[in-house]
């Protein structure tokens, strides 16, 4: 069921609901990647919400529907950062799961990629009960996987430089690099993936501190052949998390019988009877 809902500052969200509110064991919120619009996740959602889940999937402001009709062609003027969307987008549709589901069944995330990163950011964070993330890491470029370091000085140095000035936002369809990203977005994301301690680097000791005050038991699924995250990404994302004691898994593709898995393969459906129960047993 598609479904609209505002931000606490009155920008309307578009998000899917999966599932049954009032049978349902629990919610899950999907919180997305970078660039990767809600549909994306829509067979996952659909596996989960058969399982017994309630599960709501959004699109952060700027991103797939939640992309105002006006800014079809371009997304200039688009005021937003990455704290915009875990705090006010992220935070409402997790707010939106809750009003559907009541108050007598837990609530848990799932955070792919960004997804993973922001939990922290979120002010009603203390709502989720449990958390997955799935390729999550920190994103500092000198961490990335070989093959992605390889280019993505490119982006960090040059592109997003010049892109960002002459357009006004980032042009991602255009030049075939992540998708159309408001201005602010994109010039926090390089901020943050030309420091060591990626957010850390912006948020300080005041963030590091809010994201080790976690509690929320969560498991971190990555895999051997994801192209942008390394383990140590990984790891460094999760050390943020320090409260929460992460559990963390590293799959090779070779260890369910796969070739490939890579950064986005988890969500595709030939991965229902292999990975995706891995995290219904681990909700449940």
């Amino acid at each position: 069921m598609d479904i609209r809902f505002a931000a606490a500052d009155g920008f309307e969200l578009a998000g899917r609901c999966f599932g049954d509110a009032a049978t349902a064991r629990a919610g899950l919120l999907i919180a997305p990647a970078m660039g990767v619009p809600q549909h994306y996740y829509a067979d996952f959602a659909q596996w989960m919400a058969a399982q017994g889940w309630l599960v709501l999937s959004f699109d952060y402001r700027g991103m797939g529907e939640s992309r105002p009709a006006a800014m079809r062609h371009s997304l200039k003027g688009l005021e937003a950062d990455i704290r915009t969307w875990a705090e006010r987008d992220a935070a409402a549709a997790l707010e939106q799961l809750a009003q559907r589901l009541g108050d007598q069944r837990p609530i848990h995330w799932l955070g792919h990629s960004l997804g993973g990163q922001i939990l922290g950011l979120l002010p009603n964070r203390q709502r989720v009960a449990r958390a997955v993330t799935v390729g999550s890491g920190s994103g500092y470029w000198r961490e990335n996987a070989a093959v992605l370091r390889r280019y993505v000085w490119w982006l960090w140095y040059v592109l997003v430089p010049l892109a960002l000035p002459l357009f006004g936002y980032f042009p991602g369809r255009r030049l075939r690099k992540v998708g159309d990203l408001p201005r602010g977005v994109m010039a926090q994301w390089r901020r943050w993936c030309l420091h060591p301690g990626y957010m850390m680097g912006e948020g300080g000791e005041a963030l590091r501190a809010q994201y080790a005050a976690l509690r929320t038991p969560m498991l971190s699924l990555s895999f051997t052949d994801d192209e942008f995250m390394s383990r140590r990404n990984t790891e460094s994302l999760h050390g943020f998390y320090a409260g929460a004691q992460p559990e963390l898994r590293r799959i090779a593709p070779q260890d369910i019988g796969e070739r490939r898995i890579g950064h986005f393969g988890f969500f595709r459906s030939r991965f229902q009877a292999s990975l995706w129960p891995q995290v219904s047993h681990w909700l449940a």
